[in-house]
């Protein structure tokens, strides 16, 4: 009895063994498709539920993502929750968030606001390969997979895996079969022109749907017996909707990507299969397209339900298969939660190692969180000195080793900076500005910079300055600027302009600061003023000297300078001067003068409601005599009754209040920019004679608009009036402060 039982003991397990290795291997093929690659996972569902095993798998673009996900081990259930609730519109734009940025840097994006990647060096002008750097791409597949390490080769993965790219020189497909996962995924869904290449082993990596869009013969060449291929490539459009030029640019990259398709269903069999879900005509770049392409993957999965049927395994066999990805799995997800026991910095900028050490925020011994990871290698990228940060693990029987990659911008050192803004009235006198920089940097080793600038329109600014950081954690520094500025004071009566004043300066500073937090400033140091005023018609040319000191101290940390939802901006300036100023007839004099100029503006938001608070205020204390040192008021939000910079004094008390609504978000469904409606009750004046100012004079304004915020800065259309009768509509693009 016992040796009859041994007998059929070792004849099942014979049995299951012989089973197994006569079990055709069966390979998934999934496609590039951008958006539509929901749909693959709607396939990956139902081979699930019919108990079908992947023993290889490869994908392109989208495709190498999904592929990449379900060879780490995740279920078909579990990547559509990470991919179908991850905002991937967001992996398409690069710029630093506003409040990310250091005070100085805001104060730059606010006056060019035009995002330019433009730079001059060794006797050439240099930009990137790539409207977008891929930074936030980047990021958005490493929240996918997890902290993973680096693999000496992808058959290490719950089922071995491959990712097709594109070799940028040759235009051959490139098979990455070990590595970064993210980079892997990243490279085989880098679009050309819009994402900046990947290097990967000495060659530059774009989209593997150029050379390879559907990789069978990939998964073949690994050992597949029956090949399940997924086709999500676009159709064809018709003659009549080639109207334009991207139009047609898009229908050549659908030609190139289907020729090589084509190419690989040549090479399927009889016995393969091709699923190819309803999702041609569906848009590559919409992601709100996503859970209906899920939807559409099944069904056309089941549409070739009794061919898949006959790749089904028994209930024990697919829990054993299942069993079998999950203890693979197991030995590097377990490795995410060993502390990290050296940190090395793979860094070709200028900045320090101590400085990105410090902004990393991690230390040797800890165990890396996701989140911690991401906030340090944002923090990291919003010094603005990179053109990609990222973070790579390699995991010893010690813990893990932690790699950060920082790559300095291939476009610099020395970059261009363009600014513009146009306000109209609807009346004559339209306000246009173009400011235009360039910057050297890098001058010295701590990070020493030097900036040129120009400005034409309105205000007319040349300028220099030199700025020096004393040490390697830019805390302190030292500045030295040199300007000529001409500028025209317009005094105007019922919102008409009634004279005009020129003023040409010579300006000076000189000063060391302190950056006692990445928000803010403080700083101390002398300067000097020499210029003119005149008005041609009735008065001769006015000569003045100022000198003195002053102190200046900021702090910011406002999402946005025109239409905040979140933070503060304050700045306080003091000045101290010998103002050596004639008066209208003539008669020199000199008087010591102390000034005081205060602003702020507040905001906070609740659902898809902001509200804002702006004030400011303005002095001179000159024992009533006429300063040179002027406020204006006048414009949006600044008494939006009147034109801009209409009431001009040394003067000035403002505050307004302004709530702004969300309609684009709350109503029309927009995603990428706001649609702010909203409205602003304001209260505010200019006096020219200390003495005089009462608040009694205060006049009241308000407006009501419609505006949004973009990348390259505010616009907004709307309405503005004064108790006194002033009235005007305005429009504003560009910026407006």
């Amino acid at each position: 009895m016992i040796r009859s039982l041994t007998f059929f003991l070792i004849l099942s397990v014979c049995f299951s063994v012989y089973a197994e290795e006569v079990r055709p291997k069966i390979g998934l093929v999934l496609s590039g498709g951008g958006a539509k690659g929901a749909a693959h996972i709607g396939v990956l569902k139902i081979l699930e539920q019919n108990r079908i095993p992947v023993d290889y798998i490869a994908g392109t673009s989208i495709g190498a993502y999904v592929a990449g996900m379900y060879a780490l081990g995740y279920s078909a259930t579990e990547i559509e929750t990470i991919m179908l609730n991850e905002s991937w519109s967001d992996g398409y734009s690069d710029t630093i968030p506003r409040q990310a940025l250091s005070y100085r840097n805001k104060q730059q994006r606010d006056r060019f606001n035009l995002p330019l990647n433009m730079g001059y060096s060794d006797d050439e002008v240099k930009v990137p390969n790539g409207l977008l750097r891929g930074q936030t791409m980047s990021q958005l597949l490493q929240r996918s997979t997890g902290l993973v390490n680096q693999f000496g080769h992808f058959d290490e993965l719950a089922i071995p895996y491959r990712a097709v790219a594109t070799d940028l020189e040759t235009s051959q497909a490139v098979v990455i079969s070990n590595g970064s996962i993210v980079k892997a995924m990243q490279a085989s869904a880098t679009v050309p022109g819009a994402l900046q290449p990947v290097e990967h082993e000495g060659r530059l990596l774009i989209d593997g749907g150029i050379a390879n869009n559907m990789p069978v013969d990939v998964v073949k060449a690994l050992g597949a017996d029956i090949i399940i291929a997924v086709d999500i490539g676009s159709a064809l459009v018709k003659k009549e909707n080639l109207t334009s030029t991207i139009a047609v640019l898009n229908q050549l990259s659908t030609m190139l990507t289907n020729a090589s398709t084509d190419k690989q269903k040549l090479l399927l069999t009889s016995e393969d299969i091709l699923i190819r879900p309803d999702v041609g005509e569906m848009s590559t770049t919409d992601f709100t397209i996503m859970p209906k392409a899920f939807s559409l993957g099944e069904q056309a999965a089941l549409k070739h339900l009794v061919s898949l049927q006959s790749l089904s395994v028994d209930k024990e066999e697919f829990q054993a298969y299942l069993a079998r990805k999950k203890k693979l799995s197991r030995r590097w997800l377990e490795d995410i939660n060993h502390p990290i026991v050296n940190i090395v910095f793979n860094n070709d900028s200028k900045v320090s190692d101590a400085t990105l050490r410090e902004t990393l925020d991690l230390q040797e011994g800890e165990v890396v969180t996701q989140e911690r990871l991401a906030k340090g290698i944002a923090d990291i990228y919003s010094l603005d000195k990179f053109e990609r940060v990222n973070a790579e693990f390699i995991d010893t029987d010690q813990g893990r080793v932690l790699t950060l990659n920082a790559h300095a911008k291939s476009w610099g050192p020395n970059y261009f900076q363009l600014g513009f803004s146009w306000e109209d009235d609807f009346t004559l006198d339209s306000v246009v500005s173009f400011d235009f920089a360039y910057t050297l940097t890098d001058l010295t080793d701590l990070g020493g910079e030097w900036r040129n600038e120009l400005r034409l329109g309105f205000e007319k600014l040349i300028s220099s300055e030199l700025y020096l950081p004393l040490d390697y954690d830019q805390d302190f520094y030292a500045r030295a600027e040199l300007g000529y500025e001409l500028k025209d004071w317009n005094f105007y009566e019922n919102n008409a302009r009634a004279l005009q004043l020129s003023q040409t300066l010579y300006r000076g500073d000189l000063g060391i600061g302190y950056n006692y937090v990445k928000e803010g400033m403080m700083e101390f140091g002398f300067t000097g003023e020499s210029g003119e005023l005149e008005n041609k018609a009735f008065i001769d040319a006015i000569k003045y000297d100022t000198f003195g000191a002053y102190l200046k101290f900021g702090y910011d940390d406002l999402n946005s300078i025109n239409f905040p939802t979140e933070g503060n901006r304050f700045t306080f300036n003091l000045f101290y001067r010998n103002e050596k100023v004639p008066d209208l007839v003539g008669n020199a004099s000199s008087e010591n003068s102390f000034q005081i100029e205060a602003d702020w503006r507040g905001a906070l938001s609740v659902g898809n409601h902001a509200f804002v608070g702006i004030a400011s205020f303005a002095t001179v204390d000159i024992d009533d005599s006429f300063s040179v040192h002027m406020s204006e008021l006048g414009g949006f939000l600044n008494l939006s009754g009147y034109h801009k910079n209409a009431l001009v004094g040394p003067h000035k008390v403002f505050g307004a209040f302004v709530y702004q609504y969300d309609l684009g978000k709350d109503v029309l469904g927009m995603r990428d920019y706001p649609l702010y409606l909203g409205g602003s009750v304001e209260a505010g004046n200019v006096w020219t004679i200390r003495s005089e100012a009462d608040l009694s004079d205060l006049i009241f304004s308000g407006s009501l608009f419609l505006g949004t915020d973009t990348d390259i800065g505010p616009a907004a259309l709307g309405f503005g009036w004064a108790d006194d009768g002033e009235k005007t509509i305005f429009l504003f693009i560009g910026k407006n402060w």
